[in-house]
């Protein structure tokens, strides 16, 4: 497979010089006019080589960055790949699109012009064969010449005479043509080995020449940036007018019907004592559960056994709450950011709850960890399956970890089971690694 995969890359080489040769010669043809005609389609013909070379390194490697489902950052800008994403080179802005009106062909070839992704592309058509080409051979050429040392010196050897040479072996002899089919087979067997590895050397090589500009990447990521902040103003403003409305509705309607019953008891606390007494301790029940709609309004927006003990014990919180059997196994190295902490806490709570709701799975597993300086949190349940990742929910959630840069992917085949993935990149602020597990 990795073989046949270096046999595509030096094929498609001649492909790549093709494009760049198009283009080249749809600039020294601008002069007299008819570069402006031809540039365009040849621009277009070198973009399609390169995004197809991108895909190719996503689909064959792990080298690149990690693919965002996220506005304003396109394939993404940060590298690591976790679980069931693929790796992928983000590309440059798209080519200029035609301009509509007299005159619109060579506008569109002057925006071409001077577009920093075209001459991206340009480059890297220019490099590819001397480089990534030349790369991809190696192992072709050493299984070619390991098969003709292993299958054809065997039975060609006397009609070749004296001067058969094989590699810095001289095959004149029976002992000799053993030597060289041992050596065949070892050849053949070094660019076997040597393919996956000559593979991820040009994802690498071509993740340096086929990703995305500076600027474009920049201009990228001001746009997430951007969107983020609003959608962090978004969240806010309705969380709250969730605690206004929980406030209006609950504690505040309490309290004012308490100091209601305090008036009526202190008029009748003169000339009807035992009808006082009953309103006192009306007042009593009433303020009682106001103080149990403020605490349980102080839980949704920062629990306690979150605050004090931890993302991993409040994750084992939830489990115990939940009516699923919950498996929590956590290995976090200490405490994380606050922020980060909260923001898995509810989403973890989120996802469980979906479990809970719509995935009719009796079992769901839950796993933290924190490594390379991202928390990880897969949430894994044995259910139905079926569930949308463009669903309202989900869409809830991306939105809460878009602020930390974080992630959310889902699989969730028919059928099951489901799995949902998060990712926040974070620093623990301890060193020390505490692992452990529970059941909920």
């Amino acid at each position: 497979m990795d073989l046949g995969r270096c046999q595509l890359l030096s094929l498609a080489a001649f492909a790549v010089s093709g494009a760049g040769c198009l283009v080249i010669g749809a600039l020294l043809l601008l002069p007299v006019g008819a570069g402006f005609l031809l540039l365009p389609p040849a621009a277009t013909a070198l973009r399609n080589m390169s995004d197809r070379y991108r895909r190719w390194a996503a689909a064959w490697t792990e080298t690149g960055t990690v693919a965002r489902a996220r506005a304003g950052v396109g394939a993404g800008a940060r590298t690591g790949a976790g679980a069931g994403e693929r790796a992928v080179i983000s590309p440059p802005q798209p080519l200029p699109a035609r301009h509509a009106g007299r005159g619109g062909l060579r506008r569109r070839t002057l925006a071409i012009l001077g577009d920093a992704g075209f001459w991206h592309d340009l480059r890297w058509a220019w490099a590819e064969p001397w480089t990534g080409a030349l790369l991809a051979a190696v192992p072709l050429a050493l299984v070619e010449y390991g098969l003709f040392g292993a299958a054809v010196q065997p039975f060609v050897w006397r009609l070749l005479g004296d001067g058969n040479w094989y590699a810095f072996v001289r095959v004149d002899s029976t002992p000799s043509m053993l030597a060289a089919l041992l050596l065949g087979l070892a050849f053949t067997a070094a660019g076997l080995r040597l393919a996956p590895v000559v593979l991820r050397l040009h994802a690498r090589w071509s993740r340096r020449l086929l990703a995305a500009p500076y600027t474009t990447e920049l201009v990228r990521r001001i746009e997430h940036l951007a969107g983020s902040r609003a959608d962090v103003l978004d969240v806010q403003a309705a969380e709250l007018r969730r605690i206004e409305r929980d406030l209006h509705d609950g504690a505040q309607a309490r309290l004012v019907s308490l100091g209601m019953t305090l008036d009526e008891a202190t008029r009748l606390l003169d000339h009807d004592p035992q009808a006082a007494r009953a309103l006192l301790q009306e007042v009593r029940a009433t303020s009682q559960r106001a103080l149990q709609d403020l605490r349980e309004l102080v839980h949704g927006v920062l629990p306690p056994v979150l605050a004090d003990r931890g993302l991993g014990d409040a994750v084992r919180s939830l489990a115990l709450d939940s009516h699923l059997d919950v498996q929590v196994e956590a290995a976090l190295p200490g405490r994380l950011p606050a922020p980060v902490e909260s923001a898995g806490y509810f989403a973890v709570a989120e996802l469980l709850a979906n479990a809970a709701k719509h995935s009719g799975a009796p079992e769901v597993r839950i796993h933290l960890s924190h490594t390379g300086g991202v928390l990880r949190v897969t949430v894994a349940d044995d259910g139905r399956g079926g569930a949308d990742p463009a669903g309202s929910g989900l869409r809830g959630l991306r939105r809460r970890l878009e602020p930390f840069d974080g992630t959310l992917v889902l699989h969730s085949p028919r059928g099951g089971p489901t799995t949902a993935t998060l990712e926040i990149p974070c620093a623990s602020s301890l060193p020390k690694t505490s692992a452990s597990s529970g059941t909920g």
